[in-house]
């Protein structure tokens, strides 16, 4: 059977993460592909009443699309994290008041994280969105391990304040994905299915 047109297309085209955060950057760079980095121009905004995982997985596209708008020719990655506390999305603190709201939301809870990826070429025409969503059991949390942990860590720029990867980790009793790299904020293992699928060649 011939191999498809956007897979013959794909295999010399450039890598674009459409994305500023350094985690989605660092764990990219695990895949040991050449990539630049793009920052999207995306309103983040919630719609009235869109629920997390909805929301996620539009802002991922969105990115994506609006990166792949400006470079016609790359294979695009777009990435969004929403933390959904019972069906309410919860999003980057920014500072620390917010955080400690947050935590002290999530203490004793379990919060969805819900990862959503795209990956977009606009010259191929190709285009998949997935969504890896991660269950995270916080343990009760007091306001002072709140207080503690904040000041050591200052996770402010995390969806749901805490970095399962840093500290934040003393914070939980359970994690549970079939994508272990999607808390910290790119799934990979999707991501790697779905450059595979563009036609780019990982191990």
């Amino acid at each position: 059977m011939p191999e498809s047109p956007l897979k013959r297309a794909a295999p010399g085209r450039a890598l674009v993460l459409g994305s500023s955060s350094r985690y989605r950057r660092e764990l990219l760079e695990r895949l040991r592909l050449p990539f630049t980095v793009a920052a999207p121009e995306t309103d983040e905004t919630p719609l009235p009443g869109e629920a997390p995982r909805a929301l996620a997985l539009r802002l991922a596209l969105a990115k994506a699309q609006a990166v792949a708008a400006l470079h016609p020719e790359a294979v695009v990655i777009g990435s969004d994290q929403v933390a959904d506390l019972d069906g309410e999305p919860l999003g980057k603190p920014g500072n620390h008041a917010r955080a400690s709201a947050q935590l002290r939301r999530m203490g004793g809870h379990t919060v969805v994280f819900q990862t959503a990826v795209a990956v977009v070429c606009a010259a191929s025409g190709f285009s998949e969105v997935d969504i890896a969503p991660v269950e995270v059991r916080f343990r009760p949390l007091d306001d002072a391990t709140i207080e503690r942990y904040l000041h050591a860590e200052q996770p402010y720029d995390c969806a749901g304040s805490a970095k399962s990867e840093g500290l934040g980790i003393a914070l939980l009793d359970a994690i549970v994905s079939d994508d272990p790299t999607a808390l910290v904020g790119l799934p990979l293992i999707r991501t790697c299915r779905m450059l595979r699928a563009a036609g780019l060649e990982l191990p």
